[in-house]
């Protein structure tokens, strides 16, 4: 399973949009998408309550991991997204 530590680039985090579309993209990639703090347990990225309910803030470290078909690039797509500022 691949996996990448990112810093989230969103001015507000991972709340409202820039959780939606995160979201959105984890779906849509195909893949088993699991994101979490370092040393936690990483919930499904593919849930809106579950990455909410995560609470990230700008700037906070994160653990994205990617198993399946395509998980490679899912894992590169998803972690440029994480990195800029989707509420812009």
């Amino acid at each position: 399973m691949p996996e990448i530590h990112v810093k989230v680039g969103s001015s507000v985090g991972l709340h409202a949009r820039p959780a939606s579309q995160f979201v959105k993209a984890a779906t849509a990639s195909g893949s088993d998408v699991r994101i979490g703090r370092p040393g936690s347990d990483l919930v499904d990225a593919r849930s809106m309550l579950s990455v909410l309910s995560l609470a990230i803030g700008h700037g906070e470290e994160v653990v994205l991991r990617t198993d399946g078909e395509g998980a490679g690039d899912a894992l590169t797509e998803l972690s440029r997204m994480l990195e800029s500022d989707l509420d812009a």
